[in-house]
């Protein structure tokens, strides 16, 4: 476990199991905020995890649709559009995904109605540890979602960029 509360690339489990990341996974954040976008890649990058960035809804569909990604972080809500793009996505594709939510303010409502909706948890961007992210990998991977191999490839359009 890491000091940020995110497993690294293993953990013991108290029956003595083993858990690593799935190899080849790979996060998508969706976020316009560029020091949020910055400071997550850098949590996941010391988790072990690959991500791109996309800054706008339309981005991040695009990008999701490829197949490359399991767990898709986004805020709420950007100036174009919605999260729920997201699953919608997800579902039409079936590409099995999990979306988390990442938000500054989101009482217990919000958090009740986006799970209803589904997404596969918030998490708070004033400093929550995100290890959601791990379980989120998880749940996609028994879901059937992975890298697909036609997909696994690099993104070749410029709307969505490796995290650095």
């Amino acid at each position: 476990m890491s000091l940020l509360g995110i497993a690294t690339t293993e953990d013991k489990m108290p029956s003595s199991l083993t858990l690593k990341i799935p190899d080849g996974a790979r996060v998508l954040i969706v976020c316009d905020d560029d020091s949020d976008t910055e400071w997550l890649s850098t949590v996941l990058r010391k988790a072990g995890l690959a991500s791109e960035c996309a800054k706008s809804i339309t981005a991040g569909c695009e990008a999701a649709k490829s197949g490359r990604f399991q767990v898709v972080i986004s805020k709420p809500r950007l100036s174009d559009g919605s999260w729920r793009r997201l699953m919608d996505i997800s579902n039409h594709y079936d590409l099995g995904f999990e979306v988390v939510l990442w938000a500054r303010n989101f009482d217990l409502p919000d958090w009740a109605e986006a799970m209803k909706d589904g997404a596969f948890d918030v998490l708070n961007a004033w400093g929550e540890r995100p290890n959601t992210i791990e379980a989120a990998l998880w749940a996609a991977y028994l879901k059937g979602a992975g890298p697909h191999p036609k997909t696994a490839s690099s993104p070749k359009a410029a709307s969505f960029l490796p995290c650095h």
